[in-house]
This record gives structure tokens, sequence and C-alpha cells, in this order.
């Protein structure tokens, strides 16, 4: 579905995200994990050799395929659920960089499996994100990942397999001549606006639509980040905020598809911080059981929002990573559930330890879920000197 040439494209594109996504620079001889299902085969194989061309040392993986994750969680006792392979932690230890190339051949199959053993093996594999979370802190470790366009996910979204992968070349600007060009310069223009956001120091935000009415707590020493080269694409630009500060109601619009399970219509009520209701239009006692995962699951772990100017994206695409950085007539807005992202620490992330995330209101939890809103919405700060700013309006920042 995507051409030699195209696949060259998209491969440089990986790596532009991967060095950006990195403080410090990759050195000769630095290991990058590649991990990939098996239907990007064909950008793996482009990605290992541009990766041989820079001096560094690929480690290809391939993920379990549909077949094999459905056995393994309907087959799997309690001590294989939460198994983790010889060297695990040493290769998390000492990779310098990872790429995921994301392919899935279907978005289902797992729709038969209880989600408290999907969350068990989640909870087990934290410690090993816990490493490269704190490395990346050091500025040790980068990482990237993106999405192959498959059969699975055309037919869930809707669409031809050739509607689907043009959505995916008009996403990362590959029929471009120079695709990493556009790249760098919605880089610096994200920089600007993130700028902005970061010098106006917001007390707390309000967003409104038609079925949102909620405010978030940017918190103390955050910073605003975004289209730093960790998804591509990406255009959103987000923080994680004072999970104790969220209160109020939302509504995510966009459907989802998360752990073989189709969920529409979800919407959560924040009261001090804590989801304390919970509906879904087709899916709720899915949403109710990822949300009780841990304790860190039923708080806000992101805020985000995306510029419509920025993202060609104008279709729901079945994946996640798409659909947060839905561009649309009117942007989007996405919140996470679960996990904080340490680098919105207006800092050094490497001094932020577990004690004084707790005390900033960073949220800690083996879940991540981004749940979209594309209603047309207002999003205003209200300043520490008493002002009130709108940020965003009609889909776009009011830079």
């Amino acid at each position: 579905m995507l051409t030699r040439p195209q696949l060259d494209k998209y491969a440089d594109v990986l790596l532009w995200g991967l060095t950006t996504s990195r403080t410090e620079p990759y050195k000769p001889g630095d290991v990058v994990l590649v991990q990939f299902d098996l239907a990007a085969l064909r950008l793996a194989e482009s990605v290992y050799a541009k990766l041989l061309a820079r001096g560094l040392n690929p480690v290809p993986r391939l993920t379990l395929t549909s077949r094999m994750e459905t056995e393994f969680y309907g087959k799997a006792d309690e001590a294989q659920l939460v198994f983790q392979a010889p060297g695990q932690v040493e290769l998390h230890e000492n990779i310098h960089g990872a790429m995921h190339l994301l392919a899935p051949a279907s978005l289902t199959h797992l729709s038969g499996t209880d989600p408290k053993r999907i969350a068990t093996a989640a909870v087990a594999r934290k410690p090993l994100r816990d490493i490269l979370v704190g490395r990346e802190e050091r500025g040790e470790f980068g990482w990237t990942l993106c999405l192959f366009p498959t059969a699975g996910l055309a037919e869930k979204a809707g669409m031809t397999s050739r509607d689907y992968a043009a959505q995916v070349v008009a996403a990362c600007f590959l029929k471009e001549s120079d695709p990493v060009a556009v790249w760098r310069k919605l880089y610096e223009e994200a920089r600007e606006i993130k700028a902005w956001l970061n010098a106006l120091k917001a007390v707390s935000l309000h967003v409104e639509s038609e079925n949102v009415d909620l405010t978030v707590t940017p918190g103390a020493q955050r910073r605003w980040l975004g289209l730093s080269g960790h998804n591509i694409p990406s255009f959103e630009i987000f923080t994680s905020p004072d999970w104790r500060g969220t209160s109020g109601r939302y509504f995510a619009d966009q459907p989802s598809y998360r752990s073989g399970n189709y969920v529409k219509g979800v919407r959560l009520t924040f009261k001090e911080g804590i989801v304390t209701e919970i509906a879904a239009e087709q899916g709720e006692e899915f949403v109710r059981k990822q949300l009780a995962m841990d304790p860190g699951a039923s708080r806000l772990g992101e805020f985000s929002l995306t510029d419509r100017r920025f993202s060609n994206i104008n279709r729901f695409m079945a994946n996640t990573l798409y659909d947060e950085n839905f561009g649309g007539p009117h942007g989007n807005c996405h919140v996470a559930v679960g996990s904080s992202y340490s680098d919105t620490y207006d800092g050094d992330p490497a001094r932020l330890d577990a004690t004084r995330k707790t005390e900033l209101g960073f949220n800690d939890s083996a879940l991540h879920w981004d749940l979209v809103n594309t209603e047309t919405k207002r999003v205003r700060a209200h300043l520490s000197d008493g002002r009130d700013v709108t940020l965003y309006e009609d889909g776009q920042f009011k830079y």
C-alpha cells in the first residue's frame, strides 16, 4: 500500500523523530530497539538499513501476532501472565532508543478476554517502562512510534485499504519531496506556541463545548510539550496537569479500540481529581474495569489540544495515535486517564523522584488511555494575575 520511495521517506521521518525525541545526541554504537508488527516488515527493513548507515546498532524485535496474543491471554496461568523473559531488564537498562512500528492485523481479537488479565500483564510490565522513563529523564533514551496501514485498521475505520493508506501518507507528508523539512517547520511553529503557553502561567484551564464542562489545574512547575518526535504523526500540544485539581464533565465523542474492545461515547465526571461517574454508549463495563486497574487509573494524566491547521487527519482512524491528532473542522481536545508524563516537569526531570512527583500531583498508573473530543470548543485560562485569556477556539490556538 506504500511505495518503496514512500517507505524510505517514512523511515527518514522516523529517524528524525527518534533523534528529535532525545535531549542528548546519539553516538556511533548506540543501541536502538526496533519493535514491529509483522505487517510492518517492509518499513522495519527500511528503518534497519538507515540505522546501520547512521552507525547505530539496531535490535529488531517482532511483536506477538494476533493469534499469539489470543493464546497468551486465553491460556496463560497466573505465573505466565506476569512472566518477564530473561534479559528484559538488561535490555531496557542499555538501549539508547526505541522505534515502535504499529501494524495490527486485528483490533478485536481480545474482545472476549477478561480485561483483568490484560491489566495484570500490563502492571507486571510497568517496572520495565519505569526503567525507560528514568533513562529518558536523564537524557539517555529516546523513542518514536508510528502506524503502518493494514486491512484490519481500514475495516474498523470504515475505509478501503487504499483510502486508509492515503490518510497515513497525507498525515506524515510522504508525498512531499522532503517530508523531514515539513516536520522541522512544524516543529518550529509548535515551539513558538509552547513558549507562549508556558509564559502565561495559567492557574486553571476551563474547557467548554456542547458536552464538556471541565476544569483542569496545570499545576506547579509544569510546561507544555508537543511535536517532539515521539509520535509520528503528532500535532498535539499537551501537559500533564496536577490531577488533584480536575473537576467537571468530559465527553469523548471519538470512539476508540482498546485491548480488543470497541468503546464509544465515554462520559466521565471528575470530583476532587478522581472520576466519580462513568457512562458510555458502548463498552461501559470495559471502561469501568480499565479505570479500576490501579489507584491512578481514575485520575487525569494528560491534557492536550491539537490545532486543525497542523493536521491533515480528517477521518476516524481506529487508532489512538491518529485519532488523538485529529484535525478536521474543529481540531480536538483529548485527556488521558492514567499515567503522567514526567518530562512536562519544568525543571530537571532526573531530579524528579517519586516523592516529589506525588507532591506536585503527577499521576502514576499502569494505564494511559487517551479519550478524544472533536466538538467545537473554547478553552480559557485563568492566570495568576487574575486575567482570563482564551487559549484555543474554533480548532486553533489563539496565539
